[in-house]
């Protein structure tokens, strides 16, 4: 069969769960400021690159450069043994790679995010994997999104699609004049997801459901 189109996901709330090895991170580096957060208030912002998780949590700005390097110490040790795939995730991947070509666009570090594909064992699905240090500005700018599609030139803008689960990852392909479909498996409700205007699905299985169900 031909693949007509291109699905990117986004990581962590649509694809797999990272939130143990994240709240540990950010624990090591409040520690290490001498700063007290909670573990709500980091999920709240997972998501958005680490130095504006950090500024929201009220971390100066002298001292985040800081606060990212005790985080990447940290989640460097654990992040392999304390990620797993969501529920149905690997479906949806190898369906989605029946009848299209795929990517992942996040803002966590690309180097991570290789490693923990393939320690999962679905990085061999994935065409490009456009990470934070690839782009100078990360979701919800439509950067990463324009970066991912430049690997697959030979498609137009209505043959992709991109799934997530915040506002974030919507608006960005929104403002890149791609289709994107919500999750709610993530971080953010599914009524703030709504809040959009996007088409919202229970995980990424259904996501993708949908998306090989529409005519391009």
């Amino acid at each position: 069969m031909q693949k007509d189109r291109v699905i990117l996901f986004d990581l962590d709330g649509t694809l797999i769960d990272s939130t143990e090895a994240i709240l540990d991170g950010f624990k090591a580096a409040f520690l290490a400021l001498d700063m007290q957060t909670s573990p709500d208030s980091v999920k709240e912002l997972i998501g958005y690159p680490l130095d504006v998780m950090f500024a929201r949590l009220g971390v100066e700005e002298q001292k985040i450069d800081f606060a990212i390097q005790v985080y990447k110490e940290s989640y460097r040790k654990i992040f392999r043994s304390k990620t797993s795939l969501l529920t149905h995730a690997k479906e949806a991947i190898q369906k989605a790679y029946l009848s299209a070509h795929l990517g992942v666009v996040t803002t966590k570090t690309g180097i991570y995010s290789k490693e923990l594909l393939d320690e999962l064992s679905v990085g061999k699905y994935f065409c490009v994997v456009i990470g934070r240090e690839d782009v100078k500005n990360p979701k919800p700018h439509p950067e990463p999104i324009f970066k991912a599609m430049e690997y697959f030139k030979e498609f137009k803008p209505g043959a992709f699609f991109m799934i997530g689960d915040t506002t974030m990852d919507i608006q960005a392909s929104i403002s890149a004049g791609i289709t994107p479909v919500g999750v709610s498996s993530g971080y953010q409700s599914e009524d703030r997801l709504l809040s959009t205007g996007a088409m919202v699905c229970k995980n990424s299985l259904e996501a993708v459901e949908w998306i090989l169900g529409r005519s391009i």
